[in-house]
């Protein structure tokens, strides 16, 4: 009998009968004979994977709430760059749970995300304003890579003098935050930066230097005005860096003010859930002279067709994908629904929200400090905002741990004899007097009651003085009803999953399960700081435990780290083991990576990240590795062979015959063959890195793994590799993680994004590995289903020698630009009217679309899908023709708008049915672009990257 509660049933689209019907329609008689046609027989695997079997979705329920009981959740006043805060409700509700937010995908598609643009754009706005900075970006992965980015960042823009006198020191600040230190010496080795640590206070600066990091409050809470310090440093034209605490800078004179480069940060107090340390939105903000170095994705302002202002990515062109070797930094995604709701946070409290709830966390912790004066304890800094240090005499750190964890509270020992307090705006007077509890105990005294009468700590020489956060968007919507309506005003205006396919090549949109999402929000996995002992986070050890195993075995290899925040940073990550391993054997000399013309623009940026150089390999006509040219490339560079990186199945959909002999003809030579995961999900079950011939790969758990997109992020990318790489693992200062001489920290956190790993392992636990394979399966038998439906009209570039695709494949459109005057753009933003997000556009070949549908979609939305391509077709054959022009046609007028529609005059030479209904299906279920299409080119000439809304921009064009 069958199960009904099977999730693979629901996680997969097409029903049986379609399986048998689609089948037919490709010409092949079983899914096993699809199977032997696509894939290479000596890469199959013959046994099942080793995993645990499917679980029902109501059984997971049990299993991982029993899980989360194994987390103790203590009252954690840590610090160290997290704290507890509260999420709005009305954010929870409307943004984290609900899939019209993160379902979406990154907004390469501008037309059709500008709620998610203007979001992110109050996010940029609300960090400007807070730094005092000119420009920001829209997030990036946390605090500590968000530092690293900075460095390199300076590092890249030393003057000619300083790179000439070979100025490659940077100065940390001693009391930056300790993962952050551990991060930044992974950064700095491979790009030749020195490091030097001192009080900036003792820092004399010279011109050997390029640049500082300052941390601003210092990790043991001291609050200094860095004035005349950064005054000293640029004297010697030293670039200065801050990171900064985003709650302190409410309070605190802003980093701007002073003189600072780029400022730094987190935004995980604005109301995101510590979630063992992620995912958080990281900020980077800096003066606009440094605008076209900034890393990560800008969002600024345009104007569309019919001169309205719309948003869109600013600059693209620093992307990897086009500077490639030249990029000086690998990271291509954000933390946009981390960001989102940070954003919004600022949104519904205001400036003046804002700083009530500074004031209170800084009164508190005011009132804390006399309650512990008068108990007789030291506390070393008089100027502070959140955090007291505590100095003990008599005492030791640990006579206070013991008590406080008899009390179940958590604080932060860096030695023993100091403790480290960080109140947040979680922390009640009730918390306060809790605390003050555990040191009069500690003490031997009576309790004493915490007086919260007392008046603030901090000095008005420290504090602000400017109005902040002035927008009209920060002031607008501070009750519950106005927020909600705002959020789905917003919504309306993006195209996210749950209204249609977004078949994008290499992105793997498939669904995000309801399941795999629900304990996201529960206290006992959101509300645990990353670093409390390890004891109390049980349930999330296990999982972790169970998910180094799982991921191991999937791409058949021994060992996993989970840290890295998105692909790039795994991309990183797995070179930089792969670069310790040859040093650690003596082999300092191999920095030579080979990486082929297709591959994705952060292979050849994370190469050089990690002190490589780029040797590009070329391709053959056919899509895969050319060969001789690989040969060639491997002879003249075998001494210095440092590795290969290449993906599987190819960035052309295909898995290419000659794999294994490509690797072994790396290992021959002395390299290390890495693997690209962004093609995962054509593997699992069926075939693995480990059987080709990887030594490392890494995972994109928002692809293959379910963890959603969110908008552009957030996302994980944990490393998996061989039993000669399990040794050289990242390591953490402040957790036991990695390998034995494993490379120094990667990421803020021990395990990363720990809370969204849950959203990959449900989905691992629901399937199990029969569910698993038929996934990838299903997936490689509905991208030849679209094959066999769009072959006759669009050529598709590159198959199998059997004439199979792998889970994707890639439509040529160059020949519509001589035929009809047709760009692969155009069809882009027509399929909008159709209500489907263009697949990839012009990667990896310029002019062709790269389609990928998932094992998620029915027959029926691939059917419709393919509809529209099919009658996009017709409309070019009908500009051949001569019905319609090529200035005047519904593909380059495309998108179409309802104001555009409801306008009473029309002037275009076909009906407005055309225009927006132009199959009868799309009316039931009828998507409007907010805006038409976008001049992508005047917001780069006119780079506005922050509110006023977009409203207001919208006002001033009709005024003028």
């Amino acid at each position: 009998m069958n199960n009904p509660h099977r999730f693979a049933a629901r996680h997969i689209g097409p029903r049986p009968s379609e399986i048998t019907e689609m089948l037919r329609a490709i010409g092949a008689e079983s899914i096993d004979m699809l199977m032997d046609e696509t894939i290479p027989d000596n890469i199959q695997l013959r046994e099942p994977m080793n995993l645990p079997p499917a679980m029902s979705e109501q059984e997971f329920m049990e299993h991982i709430e029993a899980l989360g009981r194994e987390n103790s959740i203590f009252k954690s006043y840590i610090g160290m760059g997290y704290h507890g805060t509260i999420l709005p409700g009305v954010i929870q509700r409307n943004i984290l749970e609900n899939p019209g937010w993160y379902t979406a995908y990154t907004p390469y598609q501008a037309e059709i995300a500008q709620g998610r643009l203007e979001a992110l754009l109050n996010f940029q706005t609300m960090v400007m304003e807070l730094t005092g900075m000119d420009l920001a970006n829209a997030s990036l992965l946390d605090e500590s890579t968000a530092a690293a980015e900075a460095m390199s960042m300076l590092f890249a823009s030393r003057t000619r003098d300083q790179k000439k006198n070979d100025a490659v020191k940077f100065f940390v600040d001693e009391q930056a935050l300790p993962q952050t230190i551990a991060v930044l010496e992974t950064r700095s080795k491979p790009q030749g930066i020195e490091i030097v640590y001192g009080n900036p206070n003792d820092f004399q600066p010279n011109d050997s230097f390029f640049g500082a990091l300052l941390q601003y409050p210092a990790s043991d809470g001291r609050v200094t005005n860095w004035k005349e310090v950064v005054d000293r440093m640029k004297a010697v034209e030293m670039m200065v860096a801050v990171a900064a605490d985003i709650m302190s800078l409410v309070l605190l004179t802003p980093p701007g003010e002073w003189g600072a480069d780029v400022v730094v940060g987190t935004t995980q107090r604005f109301g995101i859930p510590l979630g063992y340390g992620g995912p958080h939105a990281a900020y980077f903000a800096t003066r606009e002279s440094y605008k076209r170095h900034i890393p990560g994705r800008l969002i600024g302002v345009s104007m569309d067709r019919d001169g309205r202002p719309a948003l869109r990515m600013a600059l693209q062109t620093r992307e990897q994908h086009i500077k490639r070797d030249r990029a000086t930094s690998n990271i291509c995604t954000a933390q946009v629904l981390l960001a989102v709701m940070a954003g919004m946070y600022g949104v519904y409290h205001g400036p003046e929200g804002l700083k009530a709830i500074a004031e209170q966390i800084h009164g508190r912790a005011s009132a804390l400090k006399k309650t512990l004066e008068t108990l007789g304890y030291r506390i070393v800094h008089e100027e502070f905002f959140d955090t007291l240090n505590i100095q003990l005499e008599e005492l030791s750190a640990e006579d206070i741990r013991r008590v406080a964890v008899g009390d179940s509270i958590n604080f932060w020992y860096p030695d023993d004899k100091h403790v480290y307090i960080s109140l947040h705006e979680a922390t009640n007077e009730e918390d306060v007097q809790a605390i003050a509890n555990v040191f009069a105990k500690a003490n031997a005294e009576k309790q004493i009651d915490v007086d919260f009468s007392v008046e603030a700590a901090l000095p008005k020489a420290y504090r602000r003085s400017d109005a902040f956060m002035q927008q009209h968007v920060f002031s607008s919507y501070h009750s519950e009803t106005e927020m909600m309506r705002y959020i789905k005003k917003l919504e309306r205006r993006d195209l996210a999953l749950n209204h249609s396919m977004i078949s994008l090549g290499s992105c793997t949109m498939k669904l995000n399960a309801a399941t795999e999402m629900i304990p996201l929000t529960w206290p006992a996995f959101a509300n645990i700081h990353p670093f409390v002992p390890v004891e109390q986070a049980g349930g999330y050890l296990k999982i972790f435990r169970k998910m180094e195993r799982y991921l191991s075995e999937i791409p058949g290899f021994e060992g996993t780290s989970l840290p890295p925040n998105s692909g790039a940073p795994g991309e990183y990550s797995g070179l930089m083991v792969i670069r310790a391993y040859h040093h650690h054997h003596g082999d300092t000399h191999r920095d030579i990576a080979l990486i082929p013309s297709s591959a994705h623009g952060t292979n050849p940026a994370s190469a050089v990240m990690a002190g490589m150089k780029v040797v590009v390999v070329g391709c053959d006509d056919k899509g895969n590795i050319d060969l001789d040219d690989l040969r060639a490339k491997v002879e003249q560079h075998s001494d210095r062979l440092a590795a290969l990186m290449v993906t599987y199945p190819s960035t052309h959909g295909v898995f290419e015959a000659a794999i294994t002999e490509i690797t072994d003809l790396i290992h021959e030579n002395g390299g290390l063959v890495y693997m690209d995961g962004a093609n995962m999900n054509a593997q699992v079950g069926l075939t693995n890195p480990g059987l080709i011939g990887a030594d490392v790969c890494h995972l994109n758990l928002h692809k293959t793994f379910a963890i959603p997109h969110g908008g552009g992020g957030p996302g994980m990318g944990p490393i998996c590799v061989n039993d000669k790489l399990v040794p050289f693992l990242p390591t953490h200062p402040l957790i036991s993680t990695g390998g034995s001489t494993g490379i120094s920290a990667v990421s803020a956190a021990p395990w990363g994004s720990g809370l969204i790993l849950l959203i990959s392992y449900a989905y691992i636990r629901m399937l199990g590995p029969s569910g698993l394979k038929e996934s990838t399966e299903l997936a490689i038998l509905n991208a030849n289903y679209i094959k066999a439906r769009l072959d006759s009209k669009y050529q598709i570039l590159y198959t199998g020698e059997s004439g199979r695709s792998a889970h994707e494949m890639i439509l040529d459109c160059r020949p519509f630009k001589t035929r009809a005057g047709i760009e692969v753009t155009d069809i882009a933003k027509r399929l909008m009217d159709y209500g489907f997000h263009a697949p990839t556009v012009s990667f990896p070949v310029a002019g062709t679309l790269m389609v990928e549908p998932t094992e998620s979609e029915s027959m029926a939305e691939m059917d419709r899908f393919c509809d529209a391509m099919l009658a996009i077709y017709a409309e070019i054959e009908q500009i051949e023709s001569g019905q319609y022009t090529r200035e005047e046609n519904p593909l380059v007028q495309a998108p179409h708008t309802m104001e555009l529609l409801t306008a009473e005059e029309w002037k275009l030479p076909y009906s407005r049915q055309i225009a927006a209904f132009p199959l009868r299906w799309v009316s039931d279920n009828k998507f409007w672009p907010a805006v038409s299409r976008i001049d992508q080119a005047y917001g780069d000439r006119n780079l506005i990257c922050s509110c006023e809304p977009i409203e207001s921009y919208a006002e001033e064009e009709i005024n003028s």
